[in-house]
């Protein structure tokens, strides 16, 4: 069997210099790797490519057989790693708390700990006889969370 932390070495190597980062490997008992790529910019069919030689390259298929998969990350997929959180700053993201809370709104900040979200929120105004539409931030813990993703609007 393939040893992932030497797979992910030489996928690591693969992407140094470049704006692409690894996001998430699965080696399965059977040898079926699935690598999942993201960018703080865009990926091309180049790029998954270029990571797919590298690891035939370092992986001789002839002394150990397996199947290799190259992908980018979904836009729809919920966010595995910090540098995703990072690339989305500022962008509109749903986040499911442990709990089963939903909130939908900006993320406007990111920690290695943890991360904000400012919330629209009806909030009552001292003085005013409606409330208004104000954001609201909410901070999670990443251990606190289901998930957090991409709002897609078409």
């Amino acid at each position: 069997m393939i040893d992932k932390k030497e797979l992910a070495a030489v996928i690591e190597k693969a992407l140094d210099g470049s704006k692409m980062f690894l996001v998430e490997l699965n080696v399965s008992a059977d040898n079926v790797i699935d690598v999942q790529l993201d960018s703080m910019e865009s990926i091309t069919i180049d790029d998954c490519i270029a990571v797919n030689n590298a690891v035939h390259e370092a992986f001789d298929q002839d002394v150990e057989d397996y199947e290799l998969t190259v992908g980018s990350y979904s836009l729809t997929d919920p966010f595995k790693v910090l540098k995703q959180y990072e690339k989305n700053l500022g962008g509109e993201v749903e986040v499911l708390t442990a709990d089963g809370r939903k909130f939908k709104g900006t993320l406007t900040g990111v920690e290695p700990q943890q991360f904000t979200v400012a919330v629209a929120t009806k909030v009552k105004v001292e003085g005013k006889k409606r409330p208004e539409v104000q954001d609201v931030e909410h901070t999670f813990k990443y251990d606190e969370i289901k998930y957090t993703k991409n709002i897609i609007q078409f």
